[in-house]
């Protein structure tokens, strides 16, 4: 089976979206498929593309067997609507530099951006003669009206009409959560039977589970989230749970990661009362992720519980299971859920800080919970989530369709 991906954020890009193109590329190569990626030169979300990509029209690249073709984007950091809309419109265009290079192709996964991704792969799809499947990372456009866009504005009837076009003529439909299925299929009139859900997946290699290392462990019982700073994530829910623990020296949180928000949360860190919390701005390779997330006792997800966000579910938990570390979850919905059915942490509702600080101290202090929480994390991801399971998985739904598609063609 040979499967183009096309995916705008593609490691070392930061974020969900770069990490699960990674995760089902590195499945489908281990389940001996042959894998083409398309993808942006790195620029998530600082927008400091690398100086060996500016200005060339794209680059190519093997890493291992997969074979990474980058295609130009400009330099803008991914904060504010105008600057993301642009960077998205540059991808739609540039990521047809690289039809020449491509090669034959089964199957085209549009990946992300999400929705937009659709459009230069249905070029894709017509030149190569092959099905083209739709991933869904997030609900687009809905996830803007979780930040202030109206239902009635323009942009949104427009990315409604996007999402539209994208369901119904896409193949299949991947969505990584099943709370997404419900609008995809009844907001959008598409037929279940094109819609197949799949989890993102973990990369269980990068992972050890084990004692934290000498350089980890300096006494501290640290709580740490690493990830995007996005306005999905409820941070003032983390900072006022720090300043109740205070009085515990022993205790100390870790913000880590990079985005829009950074500025905001490292003024926050440097006038906050407390001094048991950190604002690390620092984007760090895949490999050091791994490494900094073993070395914490506790992993935090603190989700804001508004709209759209609530109907996803995480590909950080995975991680976090991997990491065989217990999780803080703060959420209401699918993400909350899916922490509570795997037995691999607590669920606390957003905003509410004062549940999530005794939750802190009550995993401190019962210390053979948190492990046992910890390994029924990793536990549950080695048994279903493994990188070579989804990768299977979704070979499986590229051959049904192929056959379909010939089937179609006699």
């Amino acid at each position: 089976m040979r499967v183009l991906i096309l995916a705008q954020y593609f490691p070392p890009d930061m974020g969900g979206g770069a990490t699960r193109a990674y995760n089902v590329a590195r499945g489908l190569l281990k389940v001996g498929c042959t894998v083409t990626v398309v993808s942006a030169f790195p620029h998530y979300p600082t927008g400091n593309v690398p100086k060996k990509y500016r200005w060339k029209p794209l680059s190519i690249k093997y890493e291992g067997k997969l074979k990474v073709i980058r295609t130009f984007v400009p330099s803008l950091a991914s904060e504010g609507f105008m600057k993301r809309i642009f960077l998205f419109v540059s991808f739609v265009f540039s990521s047809l530099f690289a039809l020449p290079f491509v090669g034959g192709v089964n199957v085209v996964l549009a990946a992300n951006p999400n929705v937009i991704s659709f459009y230069p792969g249905l070029i894709y799809g017509i030149v190569k003669s092959c099905p083209l499947v739709q991933n869904v990372d997030d609900l687009w456009p809905e996830v803007l009206y979780d930040f202030g866009v109206s239902t009635r504005s323009f942009l949104a009837r427009f990315g409604e009409f996007m999402a539209r076009i994208a369901y119904r003529f896409a193949t299949a439909i991947t969505p990584i959560s099943s709370g997404y299925v419900d609008v995809i299929t009844n907001k959008y009139e598409i037929d279940l039977r094109k819609v197949y859900v799949v989890p993102a997946g973990v990369d269980l290699d990068r992972f050890s589970h084990g004692e934290k290392s000498v350089k980890g462990g300096n006494g501290k019982f640290r709580v740490l989230y690493i990830g995007a700073f996005s306005p999905a994530y409820d941070f003032d829910q983390v900072f006022k749970a720090a300043e109740l623990l205070a009085p515990f020296s022993n205790i100390e949180f870790i913000i880590q990661g990079g985005g829009g928000l950074a500025d905001v949360l490292k003024s926050k860190a440097e006038k906050t009362r407390s001094r048991n919390i950190r604002v690390v701005d620092k984007i760090v390779s895949r490999g050091e992720v791994a490494k900094i997330l073993c070395e914490a006792d506790v992993l935090l997800l603190p989700l804001n519980g508004v709209g759209s966000v609530e109907l996803g579910l995480s590909s950080k938990l995975y991680e976090y299971q991997a990491a065989g570390k217990p999780i803080l979850c703060c959420s209401n919905g699918q993400s909350g859920r899916y922490v509570s059915e795997t037995h691999s942490g607590i669920v606390v509702k957003p905003r509410d800080y004062e549940a999530l600080a005794k939750s802190i101290l009550y995993l401190r202090e019962n210390p053979v919970i948190a492990e046992k929480l910890g390994k029924s994390g990793r536990s549950h991801v080695t048994e279903n989530l493994s990188i070579e399971k989804i990768g299977a998985r979704i070979n499986m739904l590229f051959e049904a369709i192929n056959v379909k598609s010939s089937d179609h063609c006699d």
